[in-house]
This record gives C-alpha cells, structure tokens and sequence, in this order.
C-alpha cells in the first residue's frame, strides 16, 4: 500500500515540474528577447550623427544617462547590462565622439571603449618655430593665442628639458617633433605639446641615442646643430654637407656666421638678413657669437638630427645660396668671394 502511494504522489509532480520548466524557459526566452531589442538600435533608418561629449571621470552610468537622455539607446539599464557583460564598463573612456541612432548598444559601447573619438589631422612642417607652431594650431582652431601661451609656460616631464640653457629663447624650442599628428578634436594645446615632446622622445631612443653617445655633445647641442641644418638646407641631400661646414668652422674656432640664427633673434619675422642686422646684440647672432647659438632655432626633422650626427667630411669652410634652393661650397674666402660675386652681386 505505502509504494502505491508514493508513486501516486511522483506521478503527481510530473506537470508542474513541467510547467515551471515551461515558465523558465518562456521567462528566459523572453528575457533575451527583451535584451535583444534592449541592445538593438533606437532607428535602423536614422543615420544622422548625434556629438556626444564625454567629461573627463565619467562613470559608465554618467556615460549611459547622457547616452538615453540623446536617444542613442533604449536604456541606461541595457547600456550598463551590456557593458558588465562585456567587462567594458571599467574601460570607458572621456572625449568627443559622433554616434547615430542606427547604432547598436555594442557598437556604441565598445567604440567608446576603445576612445574611437572624433580626430582631425595637423601636419608641422620641419623646420617650423615653436611660434609658427602656435600660429597654425591657432588658425586650425586648436587652440586659442592665451591657451598657446598658457602651454608655453607649463612644465614637461623630460629630462632632456633639463638640459636647456637658461638664455635659449624658449625652452621647448627643437623639441616639438615635426610630423603628421591625428589627434582628438578636443585636444588642449598643453596635451597636443606633451604628445610631440613624447614623439621628440621616442625618435631619440629609437633612431639617434647611440649615435649621440659616440660624440661629446649634449642633445641640446645635437638639436642646435640639427636646427641650423634644417633652416639653411632646402635641399635634402645638402643636409651632410652643410653639417660638415658647421662642424669644420667650430673645429677651426670660427664664428659660424648662419643667417637663419640672425634672423631668428630679430624681433619681427623677415626672409633675408641686411648689414645691420648682423650687428643685433644678441647670442643667437652668430655674426658676433662664437660657438653654436644658446638653444635651437627650430624645430628640426629626423633628417637634419641625422645629419648633425653624421657630417660629411671635407674642407669645405664656406658656402653660399645659389637662387634654386641649392648652395655652391667653397674651401678659401677668395673662392667664397667670386662664388658670392657670382650668385648674389
């Protein structure tokens, strides 16, 4: 009688196990029906871009509030779901980016996990001056003239800034290294000044330090060198050639007598020197100045720094700019006289 009954009992259960077992699997059916709408676009059909500026310390709720509040997605709820599914809510990261109502949660969330931001291009040319520098983020819009200056005047953690003699014209003068940067829109000009010091950084160690460390010069004094070679050499295969001129009249304890450095220290920009410029009293002239000029008078490329480690050897003491860009090289001052006779007189 007792085992009759207890298989009554058994046979009993079988349909409500089986119900919940239905309710489970219609409530996690469901439940990942409603998180696949959750996670799909707010409107297949709207493409138009939506900014979205994400402040600095931003948490990933911050993040999906902003991000519901703009109709870029169901919920925060599904945003913050999926981002701790996906171990992303801890990568997020600040800046401006563009999104559109098309745009799933994913491809919303992982883009701003990987700070797929809004960028734009800039290209500083070698040879270009820490204030022409300022004067192109300017008219790009990168930066304003006070927060240019406000960068300036910001302290940088390089050990090669340390070596900066006090009477160079700008400390960071040389250092912002020439290339083309993509950069966040929203760069500040003191971050965009951080990335070409850190670039200026990694040429060194990469491509110039252990040839540095045969020679008995400073990097301040390779980048002087490089900077004289970079605005006195349009053409590029001139760069050794003129590094070697330098490296001869230093040698011989003569003045270096570069125009670019006069015309660097004037006060107003100009593209050729007169007679009276050369007497300015000042270090970088030198017409006056023996040695290299207290600091770089540019921004040189890796061309001219390899060309300020790797001078061409000969007796060449002179030379002189022959109208096309190239230069006509001389061993005497008497040929240095007819050579000028010739292409300036």
């Amino acid at each position: 009688m007792s085992e009759i009954s207890i298989n009554r009992r058994t046979t009993n259960r079988r349909p409500v196990f089986l119900i919940i077992l239905l309710l489970l699997i219609g409530a996690t059916y469901w439940g990942h029906t409603f998180l696949s709408r959750q996670y799909a676009p707010v409107d297949p059909q709207d493409n138009r871009p939506i900014d979205v500026r994400i402040p600095a310390n931003s948490t990933a709720r911050d993040i999906a509030v902003q991000l519901e509040e703009q109709g870029l997605i169901h919920s925060e709820r599904a945003f913050l779901s999926y981002c701790r599914k996906e171990g992303l809510d801890s990568q997020l990261k600040a800046g401006h980016y563009v999104f559109t109502r098309s745009q799933s949660v994913a491809e919303i969330a992982e883009a701003i996990a990987r700070g797929a931001v809004v960028t734009k291009t800039i290209t500083i040319p070698e040879g270009y001056t820490v204030a022409q520098i300022g004067q192109l983020l300017i008219e790009n819009n990168i930066c304003t003239d006070a927060e240019w200056e406000e960068a300036l005047q910001a302290e940088y953690p390089f050990d090669f800034l340390n070596n900066v003699s006090p009477r160079a014209n700008n400390k960071l003068e040389g250092f912002l290294f020439p290339d083309t940067y993509v950069i966040p829109d929203d760069i500040k000009a003191q971050e965009l000044i951080q990335h070409m010091l850190a670039t200026f950084d990694q040429v060194w160690q990469d491509e110039l330090a252990a040839s540095a460390s045969e020679t008995s010069l400073t990097i301040n004094e390779v980048v002087t060198l490089a900077s004289l070679i970079e605005r006195e050499a349009q053409v590029s295969a001139e760069r050794e050639v003129i590094s070697g001129v330098i490296y001869n009249r230093l040698e011989r304890g003569m003045l270096l007598q570069i125009d670019a450095s006069v015309l660097y220290c004037l006060p107003n920009h100009k593209q050729k020197v007169t007679y009276a410029d050369l007497e300015v009293n000042n270090p970088y002239n030198t017409y006056k100045n023996p040695g290299l000029p207290p600091g770089p008078i540019a921004n040189p490329g890796l061309a001219s720094l390899k060309a300020a480690l790797h001078p061409q050897k000969h007796d060449y003491l002179y030379y002189v700019a022959k109208g096309d860009g190239s230069h006509h090289f001389s061993l005497t001052y008497d040929e240095h006289l007819i050579a000028k006779g010739r292409y300036i007189d």
